[in-house]
């Protein structure tokens, strides 16, 4: 069974899942899970319930997809579903279908095709807003990790004006190993962080990838590592970082202006 979220009560489940579509119900969900038709964001139990006591077949195929599985008490759960008979379980499905790595590889302008990679942008409207200014400078396509990040939720895609209806997303379980792919064919990339080439000064013609790092954290230390430069923003003021949308739309546009010579 599945239908429409729309509730506002409760702030800390995920505003990006208001309007999402939730599947309830053991059978549903592990249809779901086992469909190549369904993007899943996360599976929900219910806190203290014998399903999320036990390991079982939706657990198992959470594991092998990469998908998360988190608890939740039952007022969230009544808030969830609406009062229909969940048995316990719910998955929220993402608003649009993901990509490929592949497709977004594939898609390229004369110089190549130009990638922004998301390492842990939580915050929908910060990735919703990525993404936008992505499909307006002629990006080729958008890549965030799986685990420990918005997804292609309502609250991303409305904060993207609609951009997610043309700019390529796609998810992988690992960033680093991605770098390290995109690397074997021919990609430059950069780190967006502090203590690195001023970005005006970076080449980004060409097969590139910029990483840009999460709201609280910045990029982690194994993806820095993975990557072939890092490119700064100079900051003037008291404070010593930008938005991480900012940043990336800063970035993204230099290369804009350097890959169409304007």
């Amino acid at each position: 069974m599945s239908f429409t979220y729309d509730s506002n009560n409760d702030q800390n489940s995920n505003e990006e899942n208001l309007k999402s579509e939730i599947i309830v119900g053991r059978n549903s969900v592990i249809a779901a899970l086992s469909s190549l038709q369904r993007d899943i964001e996360c599976i929900y139990l219910l806190k203290g319930s014998e399903l999320s006591k036990t390991p079982g077949k939706i657990l198992a195929l959470a594991k092998q997809k990469g998908i998360p599985v988190k608890e939740a008490a039952q007022g969230k759960f009544d808030a969830l579903c609406h009062g229909e008979n969940h048995q316990g379980v719910a998955a929220v499905v993402s608003a649009y279908k993901y990509s490929s790595v592949e497709d977004i590889v594939a898609k390229s302008d004369e110089n190549g095709s130009f990638i922004i990679i998301c390492d842990g942008i939580e915050d929908p409207h910060n990735l919703g807003a990525i993404i936008r200014t992505a499909e307006a400078s002629g990006v080729s396509g958008v890549i965030i990790p799986k685990r420990r990040s918005a997804g292609l939720s309502p609250a991303v895609c409305k904060a993207s004006a609609g951009a997610v209806e043309f700019m390529p997303v796609a998810r992988v379980t690992n960033i680093s190993n991605l770098i390290t792919d995109l690397q074997k064919l021919g990609y430059w990339v950069y780190a967006a962080d502090v203590g690195g080439t001023p970005w005006k000064k970076a080449d980004y013609r060409g097969k590139v990838a910029v990483v840009i790092g999460s709201e609280g954290f910045g990029i982690s230390r194994l993806v820095k590592e993975h990557c072939d430069a890092v490119v700064s923003i100079p900051m003037f003021g008291q404070t010593n970082s930008l938005n991480a949308s900012v940043a990336a739309a800063i970035i993204m546009y230099e290369a804009s202006s350097q890959r169409n010579n304007i």
